[in-house]
């Protein structure tokens, strides 16, 4: 039940000042990914602000991307809550628009106990049987870590719990998740200056916020490594790390929709608690991307 191979980008929502969401901006924003190569689309994850839109602002912005891109590319949809009703709620809305497939983070805040992920995400993945899902670990937001053990519980256990975004950091932890997952695991990349490393230990691709502002060198990174390319992706993925190092220089989105409008893409403005970036902050970011060759407006 794969979802996708490659770079897929957590593409940003983007605003108007007054903070309403911009869907005429976003349809470009989906055009502009498709045309440079990128493999999948995921919609209102960390990078799309989603813990600011409302229900209905989170199920109408799914919908939009679901209908614009049509079945072009896949179309992964980000439905994770830390209440297990609200995310089965969201998924089965996600699932009947047409997402191929469902990004879902831990439990966030409360927390949960290993055994309480599994009864969570088993929950979610029983609310939608046909739609694959990838978890999503990401502990220095969420203060909660899927143990490899419960990884490989859940992939063996549950048909459509087929992925996990591994966004930890922790690379003895990830490959020991690949290990007890015996090859049942589509692993994807949470951090753009982890993509090779995380392809060595049986990665299909990565979801990435760098393919918001650089997405044909993302795919390429990705592609080149899976043909066996080894030197021209590490050539990519070294020349991005301090771009990756600017866009994550302040909390994600803010550095990332910065970098988005300065090349003229409008992402807009972002919903508080997220700020506009420090000056200081744009100086560094604009440098970056200029010595990766982005064009600035």
């Amino acid at each position: 039940m794969s979802i996708f191979t490659g770079a897929g980008v957590a593409i940003v929502t983007p605003m108007k000042p007054d903070g309403e969401v911009n869907y005429e901006k976003l349809d470009e924003l989906l055009e502009y990914q498709i045309a440079n190569k990128t493999d999948a689309i995921i919609i209102c994850g960390t990078t799309g602000e989603s813990s600011t839109l409302t229900h209905g602002e989170h199920l109408k912005t799914i919908k939009f991307a679901v209908d614009r891109v049509n079945k072009r590319i896949p179309v992964i949809a980000g439905t994770g809550s830390n209440c297990t009703s609200t995310a089965i709620m969201m998924s089965k809305e996600a699932a009947s628009y047409g997402a191929d497939g469902l990004l879902i983070v831990t439990p966030y805040y409360n927390k949960a106990t290993q055994g309480g992920l599994i009864a969570h995400y088993t929950a979610i993945a029983e609310s939608v049987k046909g739609t694959p899902i990838i978890m999503y670990n990401v502990p220095s937001r969420t203060g909660c870590n899927i143990a490899p053990e419960t990884t490989a519980h859940l992939v063996k256990n549950v048909d459509n719990i087929v992925g996990l975004k591994a966004a930890s950091g922790d690379l003895s932890q990830i490959a020991k998740t690949m290990y007890l997952c015996d090859g049942n695991l589509e692993l994807y990349s949470g951090n753009d200056d982890q993509v090779l490393p995380i392809l060595s230990l049986g990665g299909v691709g990565v979801i990435s916020v760098l393919s918001n502002i650089a997405p044909e060198e993302t795919h390429d990174m990705v592609a080149k490594f899976l043909a066996g390319d080894l030197k021209g992706a590490a050539q990519i993925q070294l020349r991005a790390i301090p771009l990756v190092a600017a866009l994550f220089s302040e909390v994600n989105p803010i550095p990332v929709k910065a970098a988005l409008n300065m090349m003229g893409l409008g992402a807009g403005a972002l919903r508080l608690p997220m700020t506009e970036m420090t000056p200081a902050g744009k100086e560094k970011l604009a440098k970056a991307m200029k010595d990766f060759g982005i064009a600035l407006k």
